[in-house]
């Protein structure tokens, strides 16, 4: 049989597989602790399958061979699979996810401006503001994970939250358009607006945008974490080129959003400065509710998986059986053996079996079964191995996620302070002037030309120094785009204060909205270059290694571990923000902060060279976690097989 530890710790990231006895059930035989076995290997125990127990899930799944089946909209097998799936279907989620991030974008760049021009909010309280909005939408990403993986499915989680997205833009487009919503503008001109004399927005008005502010939110958060995972459904497992049709699929689908942002970037802009908010907002609802169509459309087409019931509950059922059990011995006299459903069959409907692995031993308590148990015990007494695997997985997978949480930090502070950067240049390019609000669009451009090359040029090359079939592994490709925005964010740092010196040197330190001729924005392009090419890597790698790694019945709260990872960067921002300001400011003394809305006097430089340090540090932390990472197999666990005094392989 295979060895277990016999000392119950949580920690260790070694992996084995404990075969199954074929009939016998006894409790294993002790070893001599004296021996030299006993030195060499760990307590073997047997893992015991049984019909004789109530699941959570009522019994096992055991639809055709494995748990992940792919099924037709009506949870019924679908009886040819090539007429369902692949890249056609793909790409009418592409068309959903694009029109999405237009919007996520188009609300994200001009919504400060819109708080500040047009509600006459100051503008710390409005990029705080709208910092809040990114943060929760993506944060709450997890709750439209749990609803697709526990019971509605991806599709119909999709439809619902893309439907909620577009009344909240339905709700912004009213606000920009109908002059009941906003203050009096009458009388408001530049130098009011900046003294703070402008009619401010009554509370109601700013209660009723940031309303639907966030109900556009809540329908983002809703769709985050299900449209890639949904998109990758698309794909048979069981295909030779699954591996290569997913690496692709993830490459494409991020090109999808980057199209999305450019567009949001510059038509969104242009109408905005051409026809006004009320275009610029409406032209997002339209472009929301097209791709609605679109998406319902392609329902024909789609594999869907069904949804595993509450991983949560599974969570809590692991946890308290585990806490139960906590004082229970692994080489107890009362001990049978490890908990698992017989044969092929899987305790998670929507889930094949998950081998078992011998780190968070702690854990291994909930799947052991106790002569006290009897023949029907409590799922929150006994779980299946299968069922604590999950919750495993779930807890290895979150220090990679936790590790992008910097990226997301300064691209919401790059998405912020190098505007106010912009609007101190000279942004014409040659006898175009481009608007300051379009600056963020050269990330999108670069993103969209490294993953055009992506396969042409790097996978070549970085195949012949890694040996990878892919050019790197998903963990590899993380870890170069956070070394990538280590770079970006200490050139940022390095330009600021070359910006910061010449406007004073220059006579522009009190004129903070006065372009400077002789110094041009495209100085940025570094930086937003550099920050693309982090993007593409990082959050791309990062994508396809949720999907993959995270349990067959949880992929959509794997997705949208990244998506809270985003959302907790934006929330970073808020707080390192606040800190700074309070910090570093002191009115009293007349002592601008680094983050003072005149940026010539502030040093955005000092705050730039900060998150050079923590993005380092993050970056070791990440080299860390990533050495320690093991890539977990998808193979199932052969049953029915005794496999006797066979050691765990470390």
């Amino acid at each position: 049989m295979a060895l277990v530890p016999a000392t119950a710790t949580c920690t260790g990231m070694g992996t084995g597989e404990i075969k199954s006895p074929e009939v016998r059930h006894e409790t294993p035989a002790r070893v001599d602790e004296s021996s030299d076995s006993f030195r060499r290997k760990k307590l073997g125990i047997y893992f015991l399958e049984s019909d004789d127990r109530r699941t959570a899930l009522s019994g096992g799944y055991t639809a055709g061979t494995t748990g992940t089946t792919p099924v037709n909209i009506h949870g019924k097998p679908i009886a040819d699979l090539t007429k369902t799936g692949g890249w056609v279907a793909a790409f009418f989620i592409f068309g959903n996810e694009m029109a999405e991030r237009m919007a996520y974008f188009g609300l994200s760049v001009n919504m400060v401006a819109f708080m500040f021009y047009v509600m006459h909010r100051p503008f710390s309280t409005s990029a705080n503001a709208v910092n809040n909005f990114l943060g929760i939408s993506q944060a709450s990403s997890v709750l439209g994970g749990f609803l697709a993986d526990a019971y509605l499915g991806r599709y119909w989680t999709i439809a619902i939250f893309t439907t909620i997205y577009l009344a909240g833009l339905i709700g912004i487009t009213l606000c920009a358009t109908m002059g009941i919503f906003v203050p009096n503008q009458d009388q408001c001109d530049q130098i009011s607006l900046l003294l703070g004399n402008c009619e401010h927005a009554k509370p109601w008005q700013m209660l009723y945008l940031q309303t639907v502010l966030y109900i556009a939110g809540f329908g983002a958060a809703g769709i985050r974490p299900c449209v890639s995972s949904f998109g990758a459904d698309q794909f048979d497992e069981r295909s030779r080129d699954y591996k290569s049709h997913l690496d692709r699929f993830f490459n494409f689908f991020y090109l999808s959003v980057t199209v999305g942002a450019i567009v949001a970037f510059t038509a969104v802009v242009y109408l905005q400065m051409k026809h006004g908010w009320g275009s610029a907002f409406g032209s997002l609802a339209i472009a929301m509710g097209m791709s609605n169509i679109v998406f319902f459309l392609g329902t024909p087409l789609y594999r869907h998986r069904l949804p595993g019931g509450s991983p949560l509950t599974r969570v809590a059922q692991v946890l308290v059986a585990a806490f139960r059990k906590r004082n229970v011995s692994f080489d107890s006299s009362e001990l049978v053996g490890l908990y698992e459903l017989p044969g092929k069959r899987s305790a998670v409907k929507g889930s094949g079996k998950i081998a078992h692995t011998d780190d968070f031993r702690c854990l291994d308590k909930a799947a052991l079964q106790l002569k006290e148990d009897g023949a029907d015990p409590s799922p929150w007494r006994l779980c299946t191995v299968t069922q604590v695997e999950e919750v495993k997985i779930l807890i290895r997978l979150l220090p990679v996620p936790a590790c992008t949480i910097m990226l997301s930090l300064i691209l919401t502070e790059f998405l912020t302070l190098s505007v106010q950067q912009a609007y101190t240049l000279n942004t014409h390019m040659g006898h175009l002037k481009l608007p300051v609000t379009c600056m963020p669009v050269f990330p999108g451009l670069s993103i969209f030309l490294i993953l055009s090359l992506y396969y042409s040029i790097f996978v070549p090359l970085s195949r012949r120094i890694t040996g990878h079939p892919r050019g790197a592994s998903q963990l590899q490709r993380v870890g170069i785009g956070l070394a990538v925005s280590i770079l970006s964010v200490a050139w940022a740092g390095v330009f600021e204060r070359y910006r910061r010196n010449y406007a004073i040197r220059q006579g522009y330190e009190a004129s903070f909205l006065t372009p400077m001729p002789n110094l041009s924005a495209y100085w940025l392009l570094i930086q937003y270059c550099l920050i693309g090419i982090a993007e593409v890597f990082c959050i791309v790698g990062l994508l396809e290694f949720l999907y993959e790694e995270a349990p067959d019945a949880m992929r959509s709260i794997g997705s949208a571990y990244a998506a809270v990872a985003g959302g907790l960067g934006c929330f970073a921002a808020t707080i390192l923000n606040s800190i700074i300001n309070s910090v570093t400011g002191n009115e009293e003394k007349r002592q601008p902060s680094w983050l003072s809305q005149n940026i010539n006097s502030g040093r955005f430089d000092y705050l730039y060279w900060l998150l050079t340090v923590m993005s380092i540090i993050n970056f070791c932390i990440f080299l860390h976690s990533a050495r320690r990472y093991q890539y977990r197999t998808k193979k199932g666990i052969d049953m029915g097989v005794q496999v006797m005094d066979q050691p765990i392989r470390e």
